[in-house]
């Protein structure tokens, strides 16, 4: 596969003294991680693998890359001045608007000189005698601290297709996680596609356009819906940067800290007419409403999901011209709603065009091998002069998986997650001392830098309490591990989604062993966890043992 080459700062030496606290990973997580123990008049180090700062939105160039939240939501709103001086171009931004955004804020805040770039973290040891973590980078390099903070994000353990050959392939190929920096060009070009998941939904309307031929190698339909995204102008915006407190006071009362609050209505109780035409309004609007400002119900009731399921059906075959193509388009497996909905511009009248083709490699045309040419499926060799793996990403867990962490007395996160992971707040694991992690596993997700934002402001206020009271040392006390999983795991099963295989139920084909579902996160209302960790914290954090 290709890998783009990057110029940006080399590594600098560590302090042969260690740290207070080293950060993996400078994306928005890590960022503001840094920001808050500079507050605290921490030394920190971040480690990041990348040449530059911006995580997800560093790595992921892909034609059509963008929001799917609205960008006015997304940023950071720690800091009144930088909201007030950041002009939104859309109102989904996309990636290099977004990259941007992120570069400006490092910048603001001088967050380079404490992030070493082209530093991939092998390892974490905690020394139980020394009370510290030893942290070995892919280069040989070390360093120690006292706190190891992950800013790792549930969606970096890029994947890529188990399928014989891959390698062979004698063209470009890519994976949109893992995108070149400077523009692909698909002008009269035969492209091949492997997935129709979030990135491919992005991606494909936007290859489509100057691809010679594409084909779209599907295993699985995906749900979608239309982003409706439109530009920001300068009233609009002024208007926006107006409202700022309301936007996310009212965010912060919303299951998933979006702008869409859910319907207390029941679907069935609702008159057919009036459902459809509440549905028609929804699905005209731009962002996630027809998903999270839906009806209560549709989630976790098997009719009323049937019934919106339905009804988004009637609209992808409304907008695919070719009945047989539509139905191939249609997942029969799950119900909208149940995985992680994309938000689309286009996708759908994509596979109207002439140069498109589709191919259903479940059920009709299996894909055998890779091979220097091309694909090969159990009816014919596709010949391609670019590949893209729209594979997806090994979930929540993966990139802590790829890092050889290791606690108390020695043990693996890996052996002590085999199971299912085991956390007080997807802010500590049990048996690992002072790694605080954010947007760990079973913490409550949603509108993910205001999530971030939250679990960080926890986190500092925890380490500020330890500062006064002279502990150096935080662990979580088992019973209360125990409380919260079995809290987790509660919240998850009136869900149709934890019936449905995804990355967030923990399966993904392409990784060994990850075939049996898992709860990542925490699925209930995203105010309750934030009146828990309010209550947590009020308390003096009795829920962990301070050394």
């Amino acid at each position: 596969m290709n890998v783009p080459l990057e110029v940006a700062e080399r590594p600098r030496a560590a302090n042969a003294n260690g740290f207070d606290a080293i950060i993996i990973g400078a994306g928005i997580s890590g960022m503001f991680m840094l920001y808050r123990l500079r507050e605290l008049g921490m030394t920190a180090r971040v480690f990041e693998t990348g040449s530059d700062v911006g995580g997800t939105w560093y790595w992921n160039r892909y034609p059509g890359a963008r929001f799917d939240s609205e960008s006015w939501t997304y940023g950071y709103s720690f800091s009144r001045e930088l909201m007030q001086e950041w002009d939104w171009k859309e109102h989904f931004s996309p990636q290099p608007d977004t990259l941007e955004y992120l570069n400006h804020v490092a910048e603001k805040f001088d967050l380079r000189r404490d992030i070493q770039f082209h530093s991939t973290v092998k390892s974490a040891h905690w020394d139980d005698a020394a009370g510290q973590w030893t942290v070995t980078l892919e280069s040989g390099q070390q360093a120690r601290s006292r706190f190891l903070m992950t800013a790792v994000g549930i969606l970096s353990a890029h994947t890529l297709p188990a399928i014989p050959g891959r390698d062979s392939f004698r063209g470009p190929a890519y994976h949109p996680a893992r995108w070149p920096h400077t523009p692909v060009d698909f002008t009269g070009k035969r492209v091949g596609i492997i997935g129709t998941g979030a990135t491919a939904i992005q991606a494909i309307p936007e290859i489509a356009r100057q691809a010679k031929q594409l084909t779209v190698f599907q295993r699985r339909p995906n749900w979608a819906a239309p982003l409706h995204n439109a530009k920001i102008g300068k009233a609009e915006m002024e208007e926006i940067k107006s409202r700022y407190e309301q936007i996310y006071a009212h965010c912060a009362t919303t299951p998933m800290w979006f702008i869409h609050q859910t319907d207390p209505r029941k679907t069935l109780d609702v008159p057919p007419a009036e459902r459809e035409a509440f549905w028609e309004k929804l699905y005209a609007e731009p962002g996630f409403g027809i998903w999270i400002g839906n009806f209560r119900d549709i989630l976790v009731d098997e009719k009323a999901n049937a019934a919106i399921s339905e009804f988004i059906a009637k609209k992808i075959r409304q907008r695919v011209k070719d009945p047989r193509v539509a139905d191939m388009l249609i997942p029969k497996d799950h119900g909208f709603g149940t995985r992680r909905v994309p938000l689309e511009s286009g996708y759908f009248e994509a596979f109207n065009r002439d140069n498109v083709l589709l191919v259903d490699i479940m059920n009709e045309e299996p894909i055998e091998r890779i091979t220097p040419n091309g694909i090969r499926t159990s009816k014919r060799e596709h010949e391609f002069d670019i590949l893209v793996y729209a594979t997806g990403f090994d979930g929540v867990t993966g990139a802590f998986d790829r890092i050889d962490i290791r606690g108390a007395h020695g043990v693996r996160l890996k052996d002590a997650w085999a199971d299912g992971p085991r956390t007080y707040l997807g802010m500590l694991a049990e048996g690992f001392p002072n790694m605080l992690m954010v947007l760990g596993p079973h913490t409550a997700r949603g509108n993910i830098p205001q999530a971030i934002e939250h679990s960080v402001e926890f986190q500092a206020g925890m380490l500020r309490f330890m500062r006064q009271n002279n502990y150096t040392q935080v662990e979580t006390r088992p019973e209360h591990v125990a409380e919260w999983t079995e809290t987790v795991i509660k919240a998850a099963e009136p869900l149709l989604s934890s019936q449905v295989d995804s990355w967030q139920t923990g399966v993904n084909r392409n990784v060994e062993g990850r075939t049996v579902r898992r709860v990542l996160g925490y699925n209930g209302n995203g105010v309750h966890f934030r009146r828990k960790t309010d209550e947590v914290a009020k308390g003096g954090y009795r829920e962990f043992a301070f050394r």
